[in-house]
């Protein structure tokens, strides 16, 4: 409708409306109630995150967005068109306001050089069976995994990831309820729940991203099935925490405080990344130990360095922290990437690392605190 539109006009406005609701009055009553049960939810999927989401799924399976009037009309030609589409849009939009939030965990690999699995048909399979028994279901319930592929755009770059996803929709156990039938008597009506399984495979990186109910240890069993099918060949992935990095800490060359308890001998950026607002990306490594990644861009660059001239923004750093050699054990290195907004790639290696690491992180303001556990209350 054209912007000057009134719906509450005496005149067309209102003539509009009065129609609409003439052809919703002569349906069934039932049928009356599950349009609207419809209209509902495309009214709840009609913010700016679904449209970002359309934007995402939509090109990757040939649809085309050109002319559309906004999300309203992208979602009810989704609906109407490509309902498949429309209910990958709905599953991106959950894991673009839920990636690292509640139910939505993150698992690191190990960049062996391993290509994951992903297109086999065989792997896909008996991934999805082993997701039935994770979630303790008989055999003989209906499944079925979508598998498809969308684009994932950093919030700063603007940098396009094609991420692989799949939605594993599970038939539960039967339920039943009391409701009001056409004769105006109560009936038992019977209906399948589904449950729904999550996962979003990011191969450059090496992440996969598994949302489920029923906690962290369920989605550990996730990722576990998820090495053992795609990934046999590599190191079992370690959950990835998605806390907000601090990246603006980097620009003048910070202090790394320890203690004697961490037993850290040094900690050293090796490398930084740089975003333009003209579109440019510049990277910069350490290499040697003659000087540091600070005494290198000052030298070379002074007052135009990406560091002291405006229009760079930092959008990932590299730390080495070396831990010296004790009880018994060779000096080592771990290696830690901050990616804006909310990556921490923290190395595979013990539980006791990562939690060093992390305290570590947090005491040198490179990320903020944890967000508090709080329940999310989400339109389907």
């Amino acid at each position: 409708m054209p912007e000057d539109f009134d719906r509450n006009s005496a005149g067309r406005g209102t003539a509009f409306v009065a129609d609409l609701n003439a052809v919703i009055h002569e349906l069934p009553d039932r049928q009356q109630d599950r349009l609207k049960a419809e209209l509902d939810h495309l009214a709840s999927l009609s913010n700016d995150a679904v449209m970002i989401s359309a934007e995402q799924v939509c090109p990757m399976m040939g649809i085309d967005l050109e002319g559309s009037e906004g999300v309203q009309d992208v979602l009810l030609m989704l609906a109407l068109d490509y309902p498949q589409a429309f209910e990958r849009v709905a599953v991106q939009a959950s894991l673009n306001r839920r990636t690292g939030g509640r139910n939505w965990s993150a698992f690191q690999f190990d960049d062996d050089g391993t290509a994951w699995a992903l297109e086999d048909d065989a792997a896909r399979a008996a991934f999805v069976g082993e997701a039935i028994e994770i979630l303790n279901l008989p055999a003989h319930r209906k499944r079925e995994a979508d598998w498809y592929q969308a684009v994932r755009v950093h919030p700063i770059t603007g940098e396009e990831t094609e991420i692989v996803q799949a939605t594993i929709y599970v038939e539960d156990r039967a339920a039943s309820e009391l409701t009001f039938g056409a004769s105006e008597g109560l009936e038992r009506q019977v209906f399948q729940r589904v449950l729904e399984v999550g996962i979003a495979c990011n191969p450059a990186e090496r992440i996969v991203e598994i949302c489920a109910a029923g906690g962290k240890k369920v989605r550990d069993e996730y990722a576990q099935a998820f090495s053992k099918h795609f990934a046999p060949g590599s190191d079992p992935p370690v959950e990835a925490p998605r806390r907000d990095v601090l990246l603006h800490t980097f620009r003048s060359q910070p202090v790394f405080p320890v203690e004697p308890a961490d037993g850290v001998e040094r900690v050293e950026v090796s490398s930084l990344d740089f975003f333009s607002t003209g579109g440019g990306f510049t990277r910069f490594e350490k290499r040697g130990d003659g000087e540091t990644i600070y005494q290198f861009l000052d030298r070379r660059f002074g007052q135009v360095s990406p560091l002291k001239a405006g229009g760079w923004q930092i959008v990932s750093a590299t730390l080495r922290i070396v831990i010296a050699a004790q009880d018994g054990k060779r000096r080592r290195t771990l290696t830690v990437t901050l990616r804006s907004p909310n990556t921490t790639t923290i190395p595979n290696k013990t539980e006791a690392d990562r939690q060093l690491v992390l305290k570590l992180l947090e005491r040198w303001n490179l990320i903020a605190p944890p967000s508090p556990e709080i329940d999310v209350i989400e339109d389907d």
